[in-house]
């Protein structure tokens, strides 16, 4: 158990210091390219931080634990919308939001959330045809992505020494910092398991709490450190990018490769969830382009009640 805990904090330790160089070199790469922030948040920055949910949930559905492989996508997503989002809204609720570059991707997440979970509540299993389908959806994603990011501007970002930014050098920078993520990110799931294991936490618990905690530090130090270093759009592109991901890639690759049962709580207790914190998170700021602490507080309720009541 000591041992556990150790590499607990070591884990936590890479996670820190790689989220925190991981958003100096996504903000460099944004000025020096002329790319929004947000736009470099909701590509870049959030498959980077989406790594550990990849590999987890594809190496447990490998391993046949697809109690882990869907709780831990669906988990992250509240536990990205509802926790970290939270965090950021309550501490410093976002004043200024380009609406253009968060209302395509939030009306994206919706329609593919809604028809998975629709398709899960009648099926109760996402099999390989889904998978696949949730993996061209990603390739239409990054295309978009691609197409779009030029014409979604953001005239608050600073240009400034964007001259003397050397793009391969920050490039080479976030590999390495997503390499810090995913080791940290895998100390913590790894050694948090063992813990929870000897504390009697049932699996689907472990996925949802513990295992999707885990795997959403990489967002959470990143969007905090973004609050901090002044560029919120980051992490709330981070956010958005991520819970995406954690859709078409978390679930994707697992389905595609040995399809995922559905337990009856993720279809009609954690989708769902998700589904409401992403509108609560969303839609007030796509209304008003500026979010309010009442939102992250309402969030980090909504989190806590969760948490507790998936113990209970």
């Amino acid at each position: 158990m000591v041992q556990a805990i150790l590499l607990f904090v070591a884990g936590l330790i890479l996670i820190c210091l790689g989220g925190d160089r991981l958003v100096d070199a996504a903000v460099a790469i944004a000025k020096k390219l002329g790319i929004p922030q947000i736009v470099v948040g909701a590509t870049i920055v959030s498959l980077g931080t989406t790594l550990p949910e990849i590999l987890v949930s594809t190496t447990a559905a490998f391993d046949g634990s697809a109690a882990i492989a869907a709780g831990n996508a669906f988990g992250s997503i509240i536990c990205n919308t509802a926790l970290i989002a939270g965090i950021t809204q309550t501490i410093r609720p976002a004043k200024k939001v380009e609406t253009s570059a968060l209302g395509w991707r939030s009306a994206f997440f919706f329609i593919v959330l809604i028809a998975m979970n629709i398709y899960g509540f009648v099926f109760g299993v996402y099999n390989r045809p889904v998978g696949i389908v949730l993996l061209l959806l990603f390739v239409v994603y990054a295309y978009l992505n691609i197409k779009r990011s030029a014409s979604e501007g953001d005239a608050g970002e600073e240009e400034e020494n964007a001259d003397e930014i050397s793009v391969p050098k920050q490039l080479l920078i976030l590999v390495v910092c997503a390499a810090l993520l995913y080791v940290g990110a895998n100390l913590l799931v790894d050694n948090g398991i063992i813990i929870a294991e000897s504390l009697g936490v049932p699996e689907r618990v472990i996925a949802v709490t513990f295992i999707a905690l885990g795997t959403s530090l990489p967002e959470l130090v990143t969007s905090v450190v973004s609050l901090i270093k002044g560029y919120g759009n980051v992490g709330l592109g981070n956010i958005i990018g991520a819970n995406l991901l954690n859709m078409l890639l978390v679930i994707g690759i697992p389905a595609a490769v040995a399809g995922i049962p559905l337990e009856k709580s993720t279809v009609s207790v954690d989708m769902p969830l998700a589904l409401l914190v992403m509108a609560v998170l969303i839609l007030p700021i796509l209304i008003r382009k500026k979010s309010s602490r009442v939102q992250g507080i309402v969030l980090l309720a909504t989190y806590a009640a969760y948490c507790i009541s998936s113990f209970i």
